[in-house]
């Protein structure tokens, strides 16, 4: 399993909408693999393929430690309430912004053996689920945030 090089803002890729996975080939499954190991060495809960270069509908999740959830061609099907939230991104270090998300969110997507399945998360999961959606749509967080953090208020956070 190798590490990925994640791709920073200013990369054109994380701009562009994202093709969906007609076939899920053992090349397709490498990516996984090597998506959440990309993702677990730099302290992330989500990763999406394009933050890695590639322009393909596939997102890895882990709010649980121990607890992948692997999204093909994933999509929103219901959402409810609202939540005011940190938000920070793999693909834009050092920035964080507080953007406003559903609170609740039901996902449906194909695992890596193509079969149909649905997850539902509250919270940070919720937020994952559409922070990393949005990436798939050449979407950052920090196009729909509430506002950005100063410099001296993420130093405070740091504490």
């Amino acid at each position: 399993m190798a590490k990925l090089n994640i791709v920073k803002i200013g990369d054109d890729t994380l701009r562009k909408v994202c093709r969906p996975v007609e076939i899920i080939t053992p090349r397709i499954l490498q990516l996984l693999d090597d998506m959440v190991d990309t993702m677990r060495a730099a302290d992330g809960v989500g990763l999406a393929a394009p933050q890695v270069g590639v322009l393909r509908r596939i997102v890895v999740i882990e709010v649980e430690e121990g607890s992948v959830l692997e999204l093909i061609n994933p999509e929103i099907i219901e959402v409810k309430g609202k939540n005011e939230g940190l938000e920070g991104c793999l693909s834009l270090p050092g920035q964080w912004g507080i953007v406003t998300r559903p609170m609740y969110v039901k996902v449906r997507a194909l695992n890596r053996y193509g079969k149909v399945v649905e997850y539902e998360g509250e919270d940070l999961l919720a937020r994952c689920f559409c922070h990393e959606l949005d990436h798939l749509d050449g979407k950052l967080y920090c196009d729909v945030a509430d506002r950005m953090l100063t410099k001296d208020e993420i130093e405070e956070l740091r504490g």
